[in-house]
């Protein structure tokens, strides 16, 4: 089993969860999953409390509920993943779960760079084209001191 610690796997969860699930699919046209993956927990649909801070860093308060879809399985050395995604998409969870388990394994090499490299670009680009189209928008207000004293 390849070593990991818990911020690797924290990352590499996060990174599929927030993916484009169409460029997580096209990528794994290049990766063969196990069809032999003991499935624990079926994906299933359920609501998690999301919260948010006043001012991004001020008091904590409930924001609302956001539908999730989880899903865990084991591989053949038991080795067990488990996938959440925010929606509907049980097939993403699924696919996550079997991903998070063979990041793992030895085949972590492979995974990162065939599926989990190319999403962190991807989601770099994407952010970089938001933040570019919020500059565009921005307004400078320019002001002039009155000259009274």
């Amino acid at each position: 089993m390849t070593q990991h610690n818990d911020n690797m796997r924290q990352w590499w969860l996060s990174t599929l969860a927030c993916a484009n699930c169409e460029l997580l699919y096209e990528l794994l046209s290049n990766v063969e999953l196990p069809n032999t993956a003991k499935v624990i927990r079926a994906p299933e649909l359920g609501t998690v409390m999301v919260q948010g801070r006043v001012g991004g860093d001020g008091a904590g308060f409930h924001f609302g509920e956001m539908t999730i879809t989880r899903c865990s399985v084991a591989l053949d050395d038991q080795i067990t993943g488990h996938g959440y995604i925010q929606g509907r998409d049980k097939k993403a969870s699924h696919t996550i779960a079997l991903l998070d388990a063979l990041l793992q394994t030895e085949r972590q090499q492979e995974i990162l760079q065939k599926v989990i490299y190319p999403l962190v670009e991807h989601q770099k680009n994407f952010e970089k084209g938001v933040q570019e189209k919020a500059a565009a928008t921005k307004v400078e207000f320019f002001t002039m001191a009155r000259g009274e004293d």
